[in-house]
């Protein structure tokens, strides 16, 4: 496997600040940048959010993030994800493998180092080409269409859902976090 995830440390300030610094005309049309923002995201992790950084195991450069967020447990047992892949690693593969990684421990059991879910979405604003097709390479399906769902750029921005659960997803809980 060229890639690896695992829970973001403070000690991943650095490596964080350059990915996204790096990459910040590549992911700020979808997303806010905000290369300072890894010890807030340390600090929130949580219950509702998990974060996943993908790693490199090559060089060890990191490849991209993935945010669990508002995970609902109970009856629904369901999060949504939400990516940034970064420079130089876009478009090599690596973050698809990093995500089927993601997704194999949102759907692994708890009691097996996962996060026991059993539904997964994945918002998107339909112009963002590369993350639908993320979306798609990963199994998800188009489910709905949601208008004015994020304020971004100063602007509130739609966006296409796509959902996926667990008898779904081909490997069922099959990955392993390092």
């Amino acid at each position: 496997m060229r890639v690896e995830i695992r829970f973001p440390q403070l000690s991943d300030a650095a490596a964080y600040y350059e990915a996204v610094t790096r990459s910040a005309e590549h992911i700020g049309r979808w997303n806010p940048v905000e290369p300072d923002a890894l010890p807030d995201m340390v600090r929130r992790q949580g219950e509702a959010l998990r974060t996943y950084l993908v790693f490199d195991t090559e060089d060890g450069g990191l490849v991209g993030t993935c945010n669990v967020a508002n995970i609902v447990r109970g009856r629904f047992q369901n999060a949504s994800l939400g990516y940034n892949s970064y420079l130089p690693y876009n478009g090599t593969g690596r973050m698809s493998e990093g995500m089927r990684l993601v997704v194999d421990a949102c759907f692994r059991p708890q009691a097996e180092g996962g996060l026991g879910l059993h539904r997964l979405e994945i918002n998107v604003q339909p112009e963002n080409g590369p993350s639908i097709a993320m979306a798609k390479r990963l199994g998800f399906r188009l489910e709905g269409y949601t208008p004015r769902m994020l304020f971004l750029q100063n602007a509130w921005r739609d966006h296409e859902r796509y959902a996926l659960t667990m008898e779904e997803w081909p490997g069922a809980g099959a990955g392993k976090l390092s």
